[in-house]
């Protein structure tokens, strides 16, 4: 559950912090009041792209912070192991984006890529926005959906193991077959000119003129 946004120098916010409940909260306002910009600063943390034209002020870099309790999640525990991160049950995620335009995320001070940040962040919040429903019809969110109910995240871990480990083998054979097929195009050239010296007939100490 988020419990804390911070969100300095994004779009047309300087600094805000805002701090959410344990129950039901509401932000509301009239059209062009922000909702939609706060939205976007957590979709930063959350792992979408990002770039320069976000900063209110091009000297200075953007920075979103989320505070997160995962207490009770096991599928966010699983994750922090096998990344080697600290099991904590408070999470900060941090996205800085530099003057540059280039972006870089933290988890608890920890350095993290945006395939990490985006695996991680599915795991804290479900983020729904207009249109979303349309991702109802497609297969991949209809298995999420079917997953998530059957609780199979250990499941879906182990095979992801297997898979890159299948994925890690072949690989490995499909350079040994390449190495294979060079190794008989070097034998039979070898043989080639083997074959063409024993028609020669050459003798002992016979040179070519």
């Amino acid at each position: 559950m988020l419990q804390k946004l911070s969100i300095q120098n994004y779009a047309i916010i300087d600094e805000l912090e805002i701090d959410f409940s344990g129950k039901l909260n509401i932000i509301t306002g009239e059209t062009g009041a922000g909702k939609s910009i706060i939205a976007g600063a957590l979709g930063l943390i959350l792992g979408e792209r990002a770039d320069s034209t976000v900063l209110v002020n091009k000297e200075k870099k953007c920075v979103v912070e989320g505070i997160f309790e995962s207490k009770g999640k096991k599928e966010v525990k699983v994750f922090l192991k096998e990344n080697d991160f600290d099991l904590n049950d408070e999470l900060i995620i941090r996205r800085e984006i530099g003057t540059n335009g280039k972006s870089r995320a933290f988890v608890n001070d920890t350095p993290v890529n945006l395939s990490q940040l985006n695996e991680l962040s599915s795991l804290l919040v479900d983020l729904h926005q207009q249109f979303d429903t349309l991702s109802l019809g497609e297969s991949d969110f209809q298995r999420q959906v079917v997953d998530a109910l059957a609780a199979h995240a250990d499941i879906i871990i182990k095979y992801k193991q297997v898979y890159a480990d299948w994925q890690a083998t072949k690989k490995e054979c499909d350079q040994l077959k390449n190495q294979k097929l060079q190794f008989d195009k070097e034998a039979d050239y070898n043989k080639f000119q083997y074959n063409e010296l024993e028609e020669a007939l050459f003798k002992e100490n016979e040179l070519e003129i």
